[in-house]
């Protein structure tokens, strides 16, 4: 990948100011606990991406710094057809600005709602989706970490991508400290802060075909400790009687392989290939998912976004905010915080 070019802090700070010019803003697409998604529209081009509009004071507020620079650290690395791509990066004196690529299909837990459940046909469509992204990311040396369904979007084609680095992290041997993740999809490793590896998204995947077979996670709780505790007590496993009519008992084996409590059995801890040549894959067709040509079970409907934008949606702006901002060493730690494919030497 390439090194952004060094340049006056100045003309940097000025450069970044004039970036978010060069956008205009369509619709809200979402909102976060930094900020906000908008749909927008690359004026130099006409070209039509996501931006995620991040408040500095919020993010030091939640002391999430390391967190927001890790994820585009790591997304500068990274460019797949089954991952959100980063495309620039920018920030002025209020905001961090993030522009991805524009998934118009709304995220699997949406649909998940809808629906309650899917087809085993759709389910291993997902899951096919799901383990060609995090093949690219392991291969990379990198864990997700926070596999669940609010980090999966469907595109235009019907393809389920991959997002949300946050927590994602480089692999290393001494990781017992990173208890971070989601309640319910975070594997037992994990939750016992226990060093760990790739077999963590492994679980989460379980999790989420369980939950996309059965229409509830394996394991449940009205908190973390009460997840813990049904984790430590017994180990789930889908019995053949309690497979849908339809389903396959390759599909339930394929999950009961990956929910497994102790990482060392999980499916894919040893060699992350026995998740694709699992049985219940057998006469699925790889290639043509790479290539993007298999025609998807299951096609989400186009999501325009919300109407109404306006400026005090774009800014939120408060006194506390503003007293945050004030203090250069807070925001000095944003400094890094650029990426501009354009302005890049290569190597």
């Amino acid at each position: 990948m390439g090194n952004c070019n060094v340049i006056d802090k100045k003309e940097e700070f000025q450069e970044a100011m004039q970036s978010i010019r060069n956008y205009e803003i369509l619709d809200i697409l979402g909102k976060g606990g930094f900020g906000k998604v908008f749909k927008v529209k690359r004026k130099k081009n006409n070209q039509l991406y996501a931006m995620k509009i991040l408040s500095k004071a919020k993010i030091i507020e939640k002391k999430s710094v390391t967190s927001v620079l890790n994820e585009m650290s790591l997304l500068k690395q990274l460019h797949h057809p089954f991952i959100v791509n980063m495309h620039s990066a920018f920030q002025d004196r209020e905001n961090l600005y993030l522009v991805l690529d524009l998934l118009s299909g709304g995220d699997l837990r949406y649909h998940l709602c809808k629906n309650k459940r899917f087809s085993e046909e759709e389910s291993q469509f997902f899951a096919a989706c799901i383990i060609i992204s995090l093949e690219y990311l392991h291969q990379h040396g990198i864990i997700h970490r926070d596999l669940k369904p609010e980090n999966l979007v469907f595109d235009e084609q019907g393809y389920l991508r991959l997002t949300d680095m946050g927590i994602a992290r480089v692999w290393r041997p001494e990781n017992s400290a990173d208890t971070s993740g989601t309640p319910g999809y975070m594997a037992p490793e994990v939750m016992c802060k226990q060093n760990h590896g790739i077999a963590v998204d492994f679980f989460a995947l379980g999790v989420i075909i369980h939950e996309c077979m059965l229409g509830k996670r394996p394991y449940v709780g009205k908190s973390r400790q009460e997840i813990r505790e049904q984790i430590l007590s017994k180990q789930v496993q889908i019995k053949r009687s309690q497979l849908p009519v339809a389903w396959s008992i390759e599909a339930g084996d394929f999950i009961n392989q990956l929910i497994q409590r102790k990482p060392e059995n999980r499916l894919g801890s040893n060699n992350p290939l026995d998740v694709k040549n699992h049985p219940w894959f057998s006469s699925f067709d790889w290639e043509s998912l790479i290539k993007k040509k298999y025609d998807p079970p299951y096609y989400p409907k186009k999501f325009k976004g919300y109407e109404g934008i306006t400026e005090d949606t774009i800014d939120d702006k408060n006194e506390k905010n503003f007293v945050l901002l004030r203090n250069k060493t807070l925001c000095e730690q944003f400094n890094e915080y650029c990426y501009n494919p354009e302005a890049c030497i290569k190597k």
